[in-house]
């Protein structure tokens, strides 16, 4: 059986080779990522080898659920993103870049002399989470509308027998003459 997102670089057939995988929201456990309810995605990857040059172009598509920033109701993402990596042999050596220098577009990923495998499910699980939004919340009118009803009630913070105290009064009003 293949193992999801590991790309066998010995013998590896020179030329194109494709591989495709799907996952869910185990792959997500595994980093033991709570923010991740459910997934549903597939990585297509196509990889080149030309003697000891090998580079890979990976698609991912797919939605995750998650919880919703408002509402706190599942809320399924959708998401799509691509990931060209260049495989080098070695220690990674770092480099100052010359000005003149042009940045190269693919991310550079080296695997140990002597490695067999080439190791997909870190830099996969990165994209992934990066591809999502910062804010995660539903379109307007679709979060439970209980919830935002609650939301725009607010919090009282005025106590049984207290009625002079301002429902909007400043949290740090207890601290105003303390450096007096």
């Amino acid at each position: 059986m293949e193992e999801k997102f590991i790309i066998p670089l010995n013998g590896l057939a020179s030329g194109a080779n494709k591989f495709s995988w799907d996952a869910g929201a185990e792959f997500f456990r595994n980093f033991d990522n709570t923010e991740i309810i459910d997934a549903d995605f597939t990585v297509d990857t196509h990889v080149m080898k030309n003697g000891r040059e090998i580079s890979a172009e990976c698609q991912i598509d797919g939605t995750v659920t998650v919880l919703c920033d408002r509402c706190m109701e599942d809320l399924v993402i959708p998401f799509s993103t691509d990931i060209e990596l260049e495989v080098k042999y070695g220690e990674e050596e770092y480099t100052e870049p010359k000005e003149d220098e042009e940045i190269e577009e693919k991310d550079q990923v080296y695997v140990p002399d002597g490695e067999t495998d080439l190791n997909l499910n870190q830099i996969i699980y990165d994209y992934i989470c990066l591809s999502l939004p910062m804010q995660r919340f539903h379109e307007d009118g679709e979060c439970n509308s209980e919830v935002l009803k609650r939301l725009e009630e607010g919090v009282s913070t005025v106590q049984e027998g207290d009625e002079e105290q301002d429902t909007n009064a400043n949290p740090f009003a207890a601290l105003q003459g303390l450096f007096k």
